[in-house]
């Protein structure tokens, strides 16, 4: 199985935690995360969003994230799928699974993940709203969340 999928189709995060676990007897904790395409942003509605992404170099990235996730927490496995393309809202648009040991490294590893994601990893946002179309910046808060981690944003 691989540790990076990138998508235009949807997931099934059941199958997707169960292919991740299997086999695995040390695995005594399993922490996911499922991201979700919102109607609205900032005040504004969403009536559609669509996610460019470049292949290899994003899959590349997500890796590295993954194997800085394993060193820090000491997680057994990791899984990340990202969905591509044209989203609306309530499609999911993101998975992270963690497994671990222990909840806590589980937990930590699937918080650092999305915090990576959401600001480093090369992908484009763009949203379309009543009033037409706009790229996403990453905000200040999720640049701030990844400062917890160590990482200054404007170098990772």
């Amino acid at each position: 199985m691989p540790r990076v999928t990138i998508q235009t189709g949807d997931f099934d995060v059941s199958r997707e935690i169960a292919a991740l676990r299997a086999g695995d007897a040390g695995v005594g904790a399993v922490a996911s995360f499922v991201g979700t395409v919102r109607d609205r942003n900032d005040g504004t509605a969403i009536t559609r969003m669509e996610l460019e992404h470049y292949p290899g170099m994003t899959e590349r990235a997500i890796e590295a994230m993954i194997d800085e996730a394993m060193r820090r927490f000491g997680i057994r496995a990791a899984r990340v799928i990202h969905r591509v393309g044209p989203l609306q809202p309530m499609d999911q648009i993101v998975l992270v699974v963690a497994t671990a040991a222990h909840r806590s490294d589980a937990f930590r590893a699937c918080e650092f993940l999305m915090d990576y994601l959401k600001t480093q990893a090369p992908f484009w946002k763009k949203e379309t709203t009543p009033q037409g179309s706009r790229w996403v910046d990453a905000r200040a808060a999720d640049d701030e969340a990844l400062g917890r981690w160590g990482i200054d944003a404007r170098n990772a």
